[in-house]
C-alpha cells in the first residue's frame, strides 16, 4: 500500500514522502491517526504543488541549520554527573542534560533532537543533534564528576 506522510516518522519517512507499508498499518494506524493519506494521483499532484511552493521555504531553513551546526561545531560542552571514586557515573548521561548544557551556551534546541551514545564514564563523548533532515552535526561534551 502506498500512502503519503503528512509528518516525519522515524523510521519510516519525512514529510511529503510517498512510502510502501502494510496495509494494515496504514488503514488502521498512519491514516486514522492524521499521519499519512493515500497515495491517489489527486493527493501525488497536491504534494507536488506543496514540495513546489515550499522549495524556497526550505532552502533559507537548510541554511540556517547550516549555520547552527557550523557554529555547534566548535563547541565544547561539560556535563555535570555524579560519579564514584572510580569515575564510574551514577546513572547515565542523557539528552537533556546535553539539551541544558546547549542552552546555557545559547542554543535553544530540542531534546528529542539529540542522540548520545552510552555515557557511563568520566570522559569526553559525542552528541549527534539532528537539525534537519539533510543536516546533523556531531557536539563533543565532557562528563565531570560535580
Amino acid at each position: 500500500m502506498q500512502i503519503i506522510l503528512k509528518t516525519d516518522i522515524a523510521g519510516l519517512g519525512f514529510k511529503n514522502d510517498t512510502v510502501d507499508v502494510k496495509p494494515g498499518y496504514g488503514r488502521n494506524y498512519l491514516i486514522p491517526q492524521g499521519y499519512a493519506v493515500m497515495a491517489t494521483e489527486s493527493n501525488k499532484k497536491v504534494v507536488a504543488e506543496n514540495i513546489r511552493q515550499a522549495a524556497h521555504k526550505a532552502e533559507k531553513l537548510k541554511n540556517d541549520a547550516l549555520a547552527l551546526a557550523e557554529a555547534l561545531g566548535q563547541l565544547e560542552l561539560t556535563v555535570p554527573a555524579k560519579a564514584g571514586e572510580s569515575g564510574k557515573i551514577f546513572g547515565r548521561v542523557t539528552n537533556t542534560q546535553v539539551a541544558d548544557a546547549l542552552k546555557e551556551k545559547g542554543y535553544d534546541i530540542d531534546r528529542k533532537k539529540i542522540t548520545i551514545d552510552e555515557a557511563k564514564v568520566l570522559g569526553t563523548y559525542n552528541a549527534v543533534v539532528n537539525l534537519h533532515k539533510d543536516v546533523k552535526q556531531t557536539v563533543k561534551f565532557e562528563v565531570v564528576a560535580e
